[in-house]
């Protein structure tokens, strides 16, 4: 069986100048119309539940109207200063369910998630709410204004990174059926016997205890996990990599042994050259969306 590759500290770093040069080229070619149809349509949500709450004067009257539309919900965590994840609110707030249903049934529940936003309100987009006054329509407009922009940008972020990892799982897909693999469906995977056969691989499965985006069977019987990361920053760089597929690739080899996994990440956008240092020292062998080759040329090399 032959060894994963091990990159060079030149290596890397040729390759990482060449992955920053390529996310800096696709984010100012990326289209300005996202963000601004983002923004046109949270501005109306903000203001809609301005206008339900009486500029958040109201907000138990209408608590049901705002929280049990998705539209409006999310607005309401926008409304706290730093915003409140959907997943945040339900623990702050001691919730099982956020469904208007729920919500119905649950009076109690309603007045923890209003005093949990009152709480941590922005008290700079919302200052008359804390001085207790009516709006000026200067303060009004600046606050929707400055909401729509906080959602719109959120929005951007996310589906930037979605699109971007559901680009590089495609382009991984299409390189390994064009080596003859063979998609198969996916699945959990307790032990090696449960992974694909030989020249098959599948989408994201649960590898022993921990998910894999591309699981892979090489020619020799290894089983291979790709992830696919990108990192808009250097330092998101370190959650993408070092504290997530480097810490999975160790649990992999802990759990199945060294000689049976090959843990693997395809790499794009910006990273730091001692963080791909430190992911590979931990076993994690990396790899390049902007040149596959390497990738298909070893595992074009582990046919017996």
């Amino acid at each position: 069986m032959i060894d994963p590759p091990i990159w060079s500290n030149e290596q890397l770093e040729a390759d990482r100048v060449k992955s920053s040069a390529a996310f800096s080229k696709e984010r100012l070619e990326e289209p300005l119309e996202d963000y601004l149809e983002a923004f046109d349509e949270y501005q109306g949500y903000v203001e809609e539940i301005l206008e339900t709450t009486v500029d958040l004067s109201d907000l138990e009257a209408s608590a049901l109207d705002v929280l049990g539309d998705a539209r409006l919900l999310e607005a309401f965590r926008y409304l706290a200063a730093p915003p409140i994840s959907q997943d945040d609110l339900k623990v702050l707030a001691d919730a099982q369910s956020l469904t208007k249903g729920h919500l119905q049934k649950s009076p109690e529940l309603v007045q923890r998630l209003i005093a949990v936003v009152r709480q941590v309100l922005d008290r700079r987009r919302f200052a008359w709410v804390v001085e207790d006054r009516e709006p000026t329509e200067a303060e009004r407009n600046a606050a929707v204004m400055a909401s729509a922009a906080l959602m719109a940008a959120s929005r951007t972020q996310t589906r930037r990174r979605t699109l971007g990892k559901e680009q590089q799982e495609a382009m991984v897909k299409v390189a390994l059926k064009g080596l003859g693999f063979a998609e198969v469906p996916s699945r959990k995977i307790p032990n090696i016997s449960h992974a694909p056969g030989p020249g098959e691989f599948c989408g994201e499965s649960v590898l022993g205890n921990r998910k894999g985006d591309i699981i892979v069977r090489l020619w020799d019987h290894r089983v291979m996990p790709i992830e696919c990361k990108v990192s808009n920053s250097s330092t998101n760089s370190v959650k993408r990599l070092n504290n997530d597929a480097a810490v999975k690739a160790a649990s992999w080899k802990l759990d199945f042994g060294l000689r049976q996994v090959v843990p693997a990440a395809v790499l794009s956008g910006v990273y730091k050259l001692h963080n791909l240092l430190d992911a590979q020292d931990r076993g994690l062998t990396l790899f390049w969306a902007h040149d596959l080759k390497p990738l298909t040329d070893w595992i074009t090399g582990t046919k017996p």
